[in-house]
């Protein structure tokens, strides 16, 4: 049998949000026959990116701060030039050991501006590869808007000169990538929507609670965590909370955090049946990461969403906004966010209407690999002799 080789490269600064749509997406694709190999250059996730694919680890970078204005390594210093040489490097490599018949970089040029010092070098070399792999860009429905002059034009120039392929990961009937990205008409590179990546739906909850308040990765949302115990602690009820702070929060502050803990507040860190508990959750409370909704979606439950704002970050509180519109989401923004102002939107949300039946396309994994197949065979024969070559399972270089 012949398999299709792709090379998928993802970087996640703050949140895991990115790196765990992408696995979704490399899950999908070693489902459909495809030879994975993923790349990470964030702080190491547990579980992450998955079983079936080959891996390759970049040295760690991070975020140096909510606002995502430089990069650290996993000790919280600024790296250098030799640092981001190292990288570089390192990436070349993979690249040049896998040659894929496929490469997926995951938000950029859309997002992951910081990462130039090794993305641009990564294209430079797919463009003078013979054969040329197919270049594929992975991105969310709801972007983060940009405000400094001249950075849309340089995004739609980067792809028009070098992309064959924007996958935007939604539903257009939910959302099109011209709501935040203005100049999205200017795009030649083939746009195609993907429905949105969820997980599949979940078996029933082994646990139940009245609230259930989760905070993503957890680099991000202290104000949410300690907002949460503040208001499970002054509750004159008998609801049962749970609270999952995120992987990614330091161990010294969750073991502070979890000496909170009480018979109706339940504290973890991360629970890998987290999709699982939403089925059986009355309210969900969360931010409005990507992942997090398509969970909240696939559960059908009611959902009080709190927007991540810090740092001129726009998407989050575009896409509450947007589902509350549609009555599938009540929000609470983050400048509102307080003991009392929590609890006051938990008892509104709890007695307020069920969510709105939807019918949103939430399979978007499954058809990014169908999407990639069908696209790499219509492009291979309009390239060219040699492009459509697929190589043998039997080599394994990626």
């Amino acid at each position: 049998m012949k398999r299709l080789r792709a090379f998928f490269y993802v970087q996640h600064l703050l949140g895991i949000g990115h790196l765990a749509r992408a696995s979704r997406i490399a899950a999908a694709l070693v489902d459909d026959g495809f030879d994975v190999t993923v790349v990470t250059g964030g702080a190491p996730i547990a579980g992450f990116p998955g079983l079936g694919v080959k891996s390759v680890t970049l040295p760690p970078v991070t975020s140096g701060d909510e606002g995502f204005s430089g990069l650290v390594d996993l000790q919280g210093k600024p790296i250098d030039d030799d640092f981001k040489t190292w990288r570089s490097e390192m990436l070349l490599q993979a690249f040049r050991d896998c040659r894929p018949d496929i490469v997926i970089v995951e938000a950029f040029p859309f997002g992951r501006r910081q990462m130039r010092f090794e993305l641009l070098p990564l294209i430079e070399a797919i463009d003078a590869t013979s054969p040329r792999p197919l270049l594929a860009t992975s991105v969310r429905d709801i972007l983060q808007e940009r405000v400094k002059p001249g950075r849309n034009e340089e995004t739609v120039d980067l792809v028009n000169r070098h992309f064959d392929l924007v996958m935007v990961h939604g539903d257009p009937a939910f959302a099109t990538i011209d709501k935040t990205f203005p100049l999205a008409g200017a795009i030649r590179a083939e746009v195609t929507y993907t429905g949105l990546v969820a997980a599949p739906p979940s078996p029933a909850a082994s646990e139940r609670f009245d609230v259930l308040v989760s905070v993503g990765g957890g680099a991000a949302g202290k104000s949410l965590v300690s907002s949460t115990i503040a208001a499970a602690r002054n509750a004159n009820n008998a609801w049962k909370w749970c609270l999952i702070t995120g992987p990614n929060l330091p161990k010294d502050e969750f073991d502070a955090i979890a000496r909170d803990a009480t018979p109706v507040l339940s504290i973890f860190r991360f629970r890998e049946d987290f999709a699982s508990l939403l089925t059986g959750a009355r309210l969900s409370v969360s931010q409005a990461g990507y992942n997090t909704v398509c969970d909240v979606l696939r559960a059908g439950c009611r959902s009080l969403l709190v927007p991540f704002a810090a740092g001129g970050e726009t998407e989050q509180t575009v896409r509450s906004l947007m589902l509350e519109e549609l009555g599938l989401a009540t929000v609470l923004m983050e400048k509102d966010l307080t003991p009392e102002g929590l609890a006051q939107a938990i008892e509104q949300a709890l007695v307020g209407p069920t969510p709105a039946a939807h019918r949103l396309d939430l399979e978007g994994a499954r058809r990014s690999a169908q999407i990639l197949r069908e696209r790499y065979r219509t492009w291979s024969l309009k390239v060219g002799p040699g492009f459509g070559k697929v190589h043998d399972q039997t080599d394994d270089r990626c």
